[in-house]
């Protein structure tokens, strides 16, 4: 053999030593693969959340006057019925008995018109037109002591007094707000949901209306009481591409108030879910991969398709099947078409190592 001979052999022998090297890692190496875990699960789904009371309204002087008497206090609980407050409207008795003599005038002249009709010394006409204003003048009278009646503000219903901001003496224009009432008997929970996860809940809606919601108050602690699905908004909010739910739950001990935050914890049941560890899954411009090993050994990076994700775990809905084998570990050491030796644990010994490194 020439020498050119010789060193065209050794770079074909480098050549092929280097394609090998790229396709097979060392054989010493064993990778752990596993196959995905098909059983029926709950996926826990965290919204942020807005509570307000079953009724809440703001309570306002129907007539400008002075706050002449205040009888409860903030956060006070009141009864239906009972007095609030007293504004001091100048004229509101004299107004009511201005209307009172006027219709008691109305009412004497409707008299005495009617005696002369039955006479025939006055027309039939003359008696309506009494009597019509005998109609005007107690009509007068009634809406003359209902303006005096409004002076004194009763609760509406039963419920918590909000914030009181003026006190004895001030003045008040028609409209000025005086204070606020909570009905707290039961809230309100509302919380924002995205356009799939609405069209996936309008899918399953009999089956998710029944499902119990729970409230992880703002200090992390559970609400003792469960939560259920009422309804959902008329119409998305453009500018979020959102839609609102709201939830019922009974307010237990009184502990929630109008205006708290939180979070709503919907518990969804998938059934024959496919679960893999998240280990086993790498990102690239947000598409999610994982490594499938073929029967001869050789790595296949796949694309996949999450549906949920809980503690460690994903939830697969497209991209394996049952039988396909993912690498678990190594993930950064091997690549797209190399050769390894596996090794493979079963689905269920690996869930549990990823509790078991969970707690």
């Amino acid at each position: 053999m020439n020498k050119q001979m010789f060193i065209f052999a050794v770079g074909m022998a480098l050549i092929t030593t280097s394609c090998k090297s790229t396709k097979e890692k060392d054989v010493s190496t064993v990778y752990s693969v596993t196959t995905p875990e098909v059983t029926n699960t709950s996926i826990s789904k965290d919204y942020v959340a807005n509570i307000q009371s079953q009724k809440n309204i703001e309570i306002r002087a129907q007539q400008g006057g002075i706050l002449q008497d205040i009888y409860v206090d903030e956060g006070q609980v009141v009864r239906a019925g009972q007095p609030l407050f007293r504004l001091l409207m100048v004229g509101a008795q004299q107004e009511v008995e201005k209307a009172k003599a006027e219709a008691e005038q109305a009412r004497i002249d409707l008299q005495n018109t009617s005696t002369l009709a039955a006479n025939n010394i006055v027309s039939k006409n003359a008696r309506k037109m009494a009597k019509a204003k005998l109609t005007a003048a107690m009509a007068d009278y009634r809406i003359a002591t209902e303006h005096k009646q409004l002076s004194l503000i009763r609760a509406p219903f039963t419920g918590i007094l909000g914030r009181i901001p003026n006190k004895r003496g001030s003045l008040l224009q028609d409209g000025d707000l005086i204070s606020s009432l909570s009905d707290n008997n039961n809230v309100y929970v509302y919380f924002n949901v995205s356009e799939p996860e609405y069209l996936d809940y309008q899918q399953h809606a009999a089956e998710r209306n029944k499902l119990p919601l729970t409230l992880i108050l703002a200090n992390g602690t559970t609400f003792p009481a469960k939560g259920y699905f009422q309804n959902v908004e008329g119409e998305f909010d453009n500018g979020t591409g959102n839609i609102s739910f709201r939830a019922k739950f009974a307010n237990v001990n009184h502990i929630l108030r109008n205006g708290e935050t939180g979070t709503v914890r919907m518990n969804i049941p998938a059934r024959n879910a496919m679960l893999i560890p998240q280990q086993a899954t790498y990102e690239i411009q947000d598409q999610k991969y994982v490594f499938v090993v073929d029967a001869g050994g050789y790595v296949h990076a796949r694309p996949i398709k999450i549906a949920f994700e809980k503690q460690n775990i994903y939830v697969v809905t497209s991209g394996l099947s049952v039988t396909d084998k993912i690498l678990i570990d190594g993930i950064q050491k091997v690549k797209d078409g190399d050769r390894i030796s596996i090794r493979y644990k079963s689905p269920a010994e690996v869930m549990q190592s990823i509790k078991l490194k969970a707690d």
